[in-house]
Order: structure tokens, then C-alpha cells, then sequence
């Protein structure tokens, strides 16, 4: 919870004050008390009912000067709603490394799984774009409403050629931003298990991407053991480990997060966060009227329960 006047909340401070001065004034009236002998004898002429009784209209009070006060200072809540246009593209990396087993049953069918799973994640309203690279960008699918549409690219790829994921990277750029100085709410996010070995920099493009304020989410797939089939039937496997280092870097020159997978539950994990994360968006929503309806209604409360039980009110 905020506030946009939390100087009021300063006046929460007149309930301790409140209760410190009926204490001390309590106090005060005993020590000046005379004494009387007939004193039960006064209490049954007196009557009256449990002594828990007396306290409640000061309770309410009390109580009612709290909230009015949180009620001035403007209390707001946040909440998490779906964004109305948001725009996502995929970008995913199906070059030769990719048919690596280390992820079961291979790094490019995990991920084609876990795509699927983020475009489950979010609303149907968001648009989804997507674009498959290997040696060079090769499949590209506009962010749109139809979320079949990206899923189609997903699901056509296999595992094949070199690493441009410079060029994937500048692709979904213009697919998102497109020169214009404002866009909808989008996003990146960026699968890929090794180094980029073809193409511009991609930390250029990241520098681009943070520019335009479209964050890009990336995710180093695979372990250091992956291994692909040698060329040569007669060499040894060739190692094809992921490149955390240069993902972090990515995530973080565009204002984005960096996220490793290294088997096929902890990818869908990570896909299903994220699209939760950006299919959604946190709002405040201010509850000055909550608080401001409950003061005046112990308000209300402290006034009838003094006047029901001691004919006066407090």
C-alpha cells in the first residue's frame, strides 16, 4: 500500500495520545478518591453492566480517527491487470547447436514446448510476433492477435547452420518499434543456447532496444556438457556449451532480465513467468472512500453504543 498525502498519517498519532490522557486523567481522579465503606453496597444501588461495556464507544472513537486519518492520506493499492495491446516477439535460435541432447529430448523440441507454454501465459488480446534464426533470421511472423500465427514459426523449425542473433535481434526491433516515436507496451524475449558467431554486435541492438524502451528477456538454454554430432564420423562429439555471459549482457544493456535453463521443466518454469510478467501490468487503484465509509461508520457505532448504554454521548 502508498500514499499520496502521507503527512496525514501523522494524525494516527492522536489514538496513542488519546489513550495516554484517559490514562494519566484516570489516575489522576483515583488519587483524589475519598473513601467510602459502604462501597458494595453503592454498586448494587448503582447497577450497571459489565465493565468492558464503558470502553467501547471510546474504542470506536478511536478507531474512527484512524481510518478518517489513512483516508486523508489518499491510501492506494496495487494490483496486477492485463495489458490491452501489449506486443511480444520470440525470437528463437534453432542453428546446429540445438540439436543438442542435453535437454531433453533436445534443446530446440524443449523449446518449442516452452514457446508454446508463454503464449498460453498471455492474454488473448496481446499480440504475438515471432522470428526463427539460424545462419540468418529465416522465419518471421509480425506481432498479431492470431497467436497461431507465431506459433506456426515456432513449430516449423529445425536445428540447423550458424548463430546471427544480431540480426534476429534488429529484425524483432523493427518489428516492434518501426521507427515510430510511440508503440504499444512490448517486449523481447530472446532463446538461444551459444554464441553469436554471425552478424552485427547484439549488444548494439540491446543499446537500440533500451532506446525504445522494449526490454529484452533472455534465456541461455543448455549445459556445459551439450554435445552435437561431429561432421567427421571418426571425431569426437563437439562441444556446444550456452553462453550465459553474453545473455546477461543483452538482458541487461536493454533494461531487460537475463534467465538460464539447463533442462526442459526449468525452461517451461521460466517461459511461464514471463509471460505472466508481461501479459500483465501493475496498477494502483486508490481505497480512499473504503477507509473514509469505515471512519464514519464507527463514528456511527461509537455515538449508539454510548448513548444505548450510558444515555450520553461520548
Amino acid at each position: 500500500m502508498s500514499f499520496a498525502a502521507p503527512i496525514w498519517l501523522s494524525a494516527v498519532a492522536l489514538v496513542p495520545l488519546a489513550i495516554g490522557a484517559a490514562i494519566v486523567a484516570r489516575r489522576r481522579a483515583r488519587r483524589f478518591a475519598i473513601r467510602f465503606p459502604a462501597a458494595s453496597t453503592a454498586r448494587l444501588a448503582i447497577g450497571g453492566g459489565p465493565s468492558w461495556r464503558r470502553h467501547l464507544p471510546a474504542v470506536f472513537a478511536l478507531a474512527a480517527i484512524a481510518a478518517l486519518a489513512v483516508a486523508l492520506a489518499r491510501p492506494r493499492v496495487s494490483y496486477s491487470a492485463a495489458v490491452s495491446e501489449a506486443s511480444v516477439v520470440l525470437v528463437s535460435d534453432h542453428s546446429g547447436s540445438m540439436a543438442a541432447t542435453d535437454v531433453q529430448p533436445t534443446r530446440l523440441a524443449a523449446a518449442d514446448r516452452a514457446a508454446n507454454t508463454f503464449i498460453d501465459e498471455l492474454p488473448t488480446n496481446a499480440r504475438v510476433g515471432a522470428v526463427a534464426f539460424s545462419t540468418s533470421p529465416d522465419a518471421v511472423q509480425g506481432p498479431v492477435s492470431n497467436h497461431s500465427a507465431a506459433r506456426t514459426i515456432i513449430d516449423g523449425q529445425s536445428a540447423d547452420g550458424a548463430t546471427d542473433t544480431g540480426d534476429a535481434l534488429e529484425l524483432a526491433l523493427q518489428l516492434l518499434h518501426g521507427g515510430a516515436a510511440k508503440h504499444p507496451p512490448s517486449a523481447i524475449v530472446l532463446l538461444s543456447d551459444g554464441a553469436a558467431n554471425r552478424g552485427p554486435s547484439p549488444t548494439t541492438i540491446a543499446r537500440d532496444a533500451a532506446r525504445a524502451k522494449i526490454p529484452i528477456y533472455t534465456i541461455a538454454l543448455g549445459t556445459p556438457d551439450g554435445t552435437v554430432p561431429n561432421p567427421d564420423p571418426f571425431g569426437q562429439p563437439l562441444a556446444v556449451p550456452p553462453d550465459p555471459q553474453l545473455m546477461q549482457q543483452i538482458a541487461q544493456v536493454s533494461g531487460g532480465r537475463a534467465f538460464n535453463a539447463q533442462n526442459a521443466d526449468e525452461l517451461s518454469s521460466i517461459y511461464k513467468r514471463l509471460g505472466s510478467r508481461l501479459g500483465s501490468e501493475t496498477r494502483k487503484r486508490e481505497v480512499t472512500a473504503d477507509f473514509a465509509i469505515g471512519g464514519l461508520a464507527l463514528l456511527l457505532l461509537a455515538a449508539a453504543s454510548s448513548t444505548w448504554w450510558s444515555g450520553r454521548l461520548p
